[in-house]
């Protein structure tokens, strides 16, 4: 049997939430949300490195990675 708990939240808030899940229940609703959320979150971590980062260092890293699953080897 499922467990539900209750969370408060300000009216508005719960009808601005109301309006963007549609017919998912809150469950469902609530952890796309989250998962976009750390998906987005992830994605602009990346960009930010990216801006951080020369062509010449993300080619180094790509060469890296591609070194590293050639010979990588489970024993």
């Amino acid at each position: 049997m499922t467990k539900y708990a209750t969370i408060s939240v300000p009216i508005e808030v719960k009808a601005r939430l109301e309006k963007a899940k549609g017919e998912k229940e809150w469950g469902e609703f609530l952890l796309e949300m989250c998962t976009e959320g750390q998906r987005l979150k992830g994605k602009k971590a990346f960009e930010d490195l990216r801006k951080l980062l020369s062509k010449e260092d993300l080619e180094a890293i790509r060469e890296s990675s591609k070194e590293f699953r050639e010979n990588f080897k489970l024993r």
